[in-house]
Formats: C-alpha cells, structure tokens, sequence
C-alpha cells in the first residue's frame, strides 16, 4: 500500500482532487493477536481467493474476469492470456523475468495511449503533477525537469538532482526543525493522479478518458547478493546528464500548425440532429474508428486531426458525414462479427446517400474542398476499416480516385505546392493525403501515379521538398518519391523497355535510395530516456523499413528476379530486423505498415524468420488483424506462400535452382480481389 508523509494541512489536502492512499501505522502484536482470535471466520474470508483466474492476472496480483479466450484485462493491455500452467510458472527466476516483461509492456502501453492524447488538466490539479509525460516534448531538458511541491506545501525540492548539502543550508532559515527533519528522512510514498475528459456530440456524452499518473519515490531494492555500484566518479553523472540532454534536444520543434486544417479547443462539441439508430453509429465512430485512423500523426503531434478536421466535418459536410457513418457501420460489422440484413442496410443506406450527396455537390460545381475531403475519406477510411471479404456491392477505390484528380487539379494544389515563388506557412492536408494514396496506389496497379511529375519536382527541390508525408505516415517524403519513380519504371517496363536501358534505370534509381541512408544510424527502440515514446526515432525506423521495401520493390523489376536470390534473402532479412524496432499489438504502428509487409512477405522465402516474425504480430494484435488493409495483406500473403511453397523449384542460371516469383499482383487478380493495401 501507498505511503505519505505527515501533512499538517489536511483540509487543503483532501479538497485537491488527487486521489492518495495512507499508510497506517502498524499495530502491535497483541493487538493484532486478539483482533484474529476474535473473528476468525473474517480472517478466513480475507484470505479466500480465485484459483481459476489466469495465470498473468495472478502473476500480477490482479482479480481476473475469467473471460474466454481471454480475459478483459489481458485483452485490454494487450498480454498473453494463459488459463493452463506456464512453463515458467514453476520456475521462481522465469516467473520474476515474466512480470518484468509484463511491466514493461504496461509502461510502454499506457506511454503510448498518454502520447496520443493531451490532456488538458484542471486549475484545481496540483502543479508537476498534472501531466502523463506524452512525448519528450514534454520536457525541454531533462535537466531543468523540477517536481513541483505539494499543495499544502511551502516549498519546492528537485527530485532529480544529485544531492548537494551547501543547497539545502539556503533553505533552513525558512524551514521550521520539524519540516526540515521530514523533508530528508520522511517515508517513500505514491501518489496517483486521475484526470478525465469527456466529450459531447448534440449534448449527449459519446467519449470518455480517463487516465492516471503515479508518482513515487518507492525504489526496488536490488536481488540478494547484487554488488551495488559505486557512487559516480567526477564527471561520470555529467556525462550520463549531458547524453540525456542531446536526446531531449534532438527532438523536434512540435509544429501545431503544420498542416492547414483550423485548430480549435481540445473537446469540441458537434451539434448534429441524427436519428437513435445513427446516433449510435456516430458514436461508435467517434470512440472506436477516429482512434486508428491517423496514430502516426496523432503522435508526431502536429495538431490533432480528429478534433481539428474529422468532427468539424461531421458537422459542416453532409457528404462526410454519411462516409464516416457507413465506416462506422462497416467497422461494426467486423469487429463485433455482426452479420444480418439490419446492418448490411445501415452501410448500404449511408453509402448511398455519400454518392448522392457527391453528385449533387459535383454538379453544382461549389464546395470543391469538401467534396475532396469526402471522397478522400471514402478511399483512406476504407482501406483502414473495411473487410476484403465484404460481398457488398461498393465502386472500386481507384473510380473514386479518378474524382480525386479532377478536384485535385480544379483546386491547383499541384501548382500550389511546388510553386518555388511562393512559401507556404501551412501544408495543404488534402493534397498530402492524395499523394500517400496515389503513389502506393499506383504500386498496386502497376501503373505510374496520377501527381508523378509534382513527386520529381519536390524531390528535386532545395528550397522545400516536403509534402508532409513524413509527418502523415511516418515515412521520409524522399523515400515516397523514389516509390513513385520505382512504380514509373514499372509502368514503362509494362510498355516494353528493353532490358539494358532497364537496368540502368534500376541501378540509378538504387543510387538515389542510397542516397537516402546518409545520415541514417541503423534503428533502435524509439523510446526516450525517461520511457516516452520518440516521434523521430519512430520516424526514422518506419523510413528505414519503407527504404528496404522500395529497395526489394525496384529488384523485382530486374529480368530474371528470384525470391531465393542472395540479394533479395538479405534485404528480406534486414527488413525484419528493422520491423522489430517497430512497436507492435494494439498501441503499435503495424497496421500502418501494410504495404511495407506486402511487398517484404511476398517474398520471403519458407524457412525465413519473416513469416514467424509476421505471425506473431498478427497474434499481438489479435481480431484487428483481420479487417483494414492489415486483413488484406494478411489474407493476400498467406495465398501467395501457398503457392509459392507448393511450386517447382526452376534450374538457375549458374546451375542451381531458384524458387519462382509469385506475384501478388497476379494472384489478387486471379481472386477478383481490387482493394487498397496502404
């Protein structure tokens, strides 16, 4: 149990709205002796406990649902739920090493769940400890990082400084004795701080956060027998502080204003007149789908799209509306595995009111910015929700891109974004968002992208190449341009380009990747000293893992291409070596990542690590890995290595046999499969 100190204004503290537990003194033995002899029935119910729990709810001591397969709790923070005895249940070494892993798959979790959320905290809330540490941002140094006092309190201490007795001495004529003596020699003690949001869609609560953060000054103590270190040496502490520093101050400037949606409050209400059934739909939206729509944006934190574009939207855009109402009505389908004519209906309806609503907005030739934004959102929420099994009727996404590129070049934001002459101060979302979609979306057809020609122009750029595809999806927006150009040569390969001029374009286009790497220094976790999760590190692992993507994509294209190739097994290898650096399960980013793992996957070999490697993440994130694009590749994947493996090996042309190259291309043909994979 939680501890704290004496406090000697208690009033003030209990009208503060931070929730502490006290530690009472403990009781002497006689006390404690009469009080169990006296009620003993009590003693054996305090003590009677579930058997049946789960063996990770009783590793950490926590009361277990008993869910089937797997309990709330464990499904929630995403562990391994196990009802049968563990191997390492037995073992006293392995079961401490498991509980460790456990906490740190918490900690990590609840970072990343506090990144992507800001929240806002009440004036009543006491200083310093008010906030959930969402980014290294945070913090401006962790050297200036300072714990403010307690409320009841008259003054401060820095918990993160080495102690330094002159500096207290400055302090004892205005502490009394008493308050000096519990300042240095008081008990550890914990305290939690829970802050909530709510938000409001027509005056009804439709989202609710809640979260804690705990402050303690507990230290585990080291395992018998370990040899404690000594106290730094002169200048090893400095060192230690100053790598600290340069890690901070790595981190970039948090741009709010990066992209040109209006910025508003935190919690924004939409007045939307819906009936009960949409009403549902709508919050199902809000609570379940705008949370995954855009995770990599909403940590890198340049502003927040789903109350600052998406909910504006719902209210102002009638086209908009019904699209994220069928979303909604699609992602509950697949997930809650509903199935039946009610909710076929609900998707069908508002599918068919956005496509009305489009046409009516499209022949009256007005309102050109939300007719982008709906059909935008029919394309990317789409691709993030629906099922590649769906049989319900639906226009193909690459029609509603062909919209797209009319409205697109009607509102000039090609000529707009790479006008050398004229800086822009916000970069248009719209055209950011188009080029993601165009560019794989041209990989995936084989053809070349609609915008190609912009891509060269801002690659080529030394005044401003970025289109801000980097902060969209992680990706460097040079290494989006080489797609493009990789997916061009593709196209002029389907035309008949002659295998030598080919191949020079391949080993120049190789070059241009290379040149991507130079100041690359391999990945690592993207986690900062203090634990929160780092933007730019997370950054740098997804270009890096996107850069060996483009690389196996551009070798493929090479005559004579085999997945047995030395090459290719090598880039394959290194790209799974990179994905492990990527945070996985629930809070992860795999799901942003389909198209690096289409192209990895297929082809990668049977006795490659990366299809174990697949498998496990597709096990972490559980039923979510069934629908979105992260479904289809998943899906698409295991067909092409069904036929992969059951195929022929064919003579080489040194004389050793190579496995055959199975498109996937091909076989999403053979299917009748037409979806996006982004």
């Amino acid at each position: 149990m939680s501890t704290l100190p004496p406090n000697p204004q208690g009033d003030l503290m209990r009208a503060a709205t931070v929730n502490m537990a006290v530690a009472q003194p403990p009781k002497s033995k006689a006390a404690s002796k009469q009080s169990n002899n006296a009620n003993p029935k009590a003693k054996t119910q305090m003590h009677r406990r579930s058997r049946t729990g789960c063996y990770t709810c009783r590793l950490r001591r926590k009361k277990c649902d008993e869910g089937t397969p797997m309990c709330t709790a464990c499904k929630h923070l995403g562990l391994a739920c196990e009802y049968k005895r563990p191997m390492w249940w037995s073992n006293n070494d392995a079961r401490r090493q498991h509980k460790d892993d456990i906490k740190m798959i918490i900690k990590r979790k609840k970072l990343s769940e506090k990144a992507s959320h800001t929240i806002q905290t009440s004036v009543s809330s006491p200083p310093g400890l008010s906030h959930s540490l969402p980014t290294s941002a945070t913090f401006s140094d962790p050297l200036d990082r300072t714990r403010s006092a307690s409320i009841d309190s008259q003054f401060a201490f820095n918990f993160n400084s080495p102690p330094n007795v002159p500096d207290y001495g400055a302090y004892n004529p205005h502490i009394l004795p008493s308050h000096s003596d519990f300042m240095f020699s008081m008990s550890p003690y914990e305290i939690d701080v829970k802050t909530e949001r709510q938000m409001f869609v027509n005056d009804v609560p439709t989202l609710r956060e809640s979260t804690v953060s705990t402050f303690s000054t507990f230290h585990t103590p080291p395992p018998p027998g370990t040899v404690l270190p000594s106290y730094p040496m002169d200048g090893e502490w400095g060192e230690q502080a100053y790598q600290e520093r340069r890690e901070s101050l790595a981190e970039e400037t948090l741009n709010c204003n990066f992209f040109d949606f209006s910025h508003g409050l935190p919690t924004r209400q939409a007045d939307i007149e819906l009936e009960e059934n949409d009403q549902r739909l709508l919050e199902h939206f809000i609570q379940f789908v705008l949370p995954t729509v855009f995770p990599i944006l909403e940590t890198n934190q340049h502003g927040s799209v789903s109350s600052d574009l998406i909910l504006p939207n719902l209210q102002n855009n009638k086209g908009y509306l019904h699209c994220c109402l069928m979303i909604a009505a699609q992602h509950y389908k697949a997930t809650m595995n509903v199935q039946g004519e009610e909710i076929d209906n609900d998707i069908m309806r508002h599918r068919h009111a956005t496509i009305l609503a489009l046409c009516e907005a499209l022949n009256k030739d007005e309102n050109h910015h939300q007719i982008l934004e709906a059909t935008l959102g029919l394309i990317f929420f789409q691709s993030c929700v629906g099922r590649y099994d769906d049989s319900l009727p639906d226009i193909p996404w690459h029609q509603h891109f062909q919209a797209v590129n009319s409205l697109v070049n009607k509102l000039d934001l090609p000529q707009l974004v790479t006008d050398a002459t004229e800086q822009l101060t916000q970069t248009p979302f719209n055209m950011t968002l188009t080029a993601w979609i165009d560019i794989l979306g041209a990989t995936m057809q084989g053809r070349a992208p609609n915008f190609a020609h912009t891509y060269r122009e801002k690659h080529l750029s030394t005044t401003n190449p970025f289109l801000g595809l980097r902060e969209l999806m992680g990706c460097d927006d040079h290494v989006m341009y080489l797609i493009s150009e990789i997916a061009c040569l593709e196209a002029l390969k389907k035309e008949g380009m002659d295998d030598i001029t080919l191949c020079q374009h391949v080993h120049a286009l190789g070059d241009q990747i290379g040149l991507t790497e130079s100041h690359d220094c391999g990945p690592k976790m993207p986690f900062n000293a203090n634990g929160s999760l780092s933007p730019k590190q997370l950054s740098k692992n997804i270009t890096s893992a996107f850069r060996l993507a483009a690389r196996i994509y551009l070798c493929s294209l090479v005559p004579g291409f085999s997945p047995s190739q030395a090459s290719c097994i090598g880039l394959v290898e290194k790209l799974t070596t990179v994905l492990h650096f990527i945070p996985s399960g629930l809070g992860g980013f795999d799901r942003s990542l389909s198209w690096v793992y289409l192209i990895g996957g297929s082809v990668s070999g049977m006795n490659s690590s990366f299809r174990q490697f697949f498998n496990d993440r597709i096990a972490q994130l559980g039923d979510t890995a069934n629908y979105g694009s992260f479904g289809g590749v998943v899906s698409l994947l295991h067909e092409v290595w069904q036929q992969a493996d059951n195929s022929q090996p064919s003579p080489g042309a040194n004389g050793s046999t190579e496995a055959p190259y199975i498109s996937w291309r091909d076989v999403m043909q053979m299917r009748g499969w037409d979806y996006l994979l982004i």
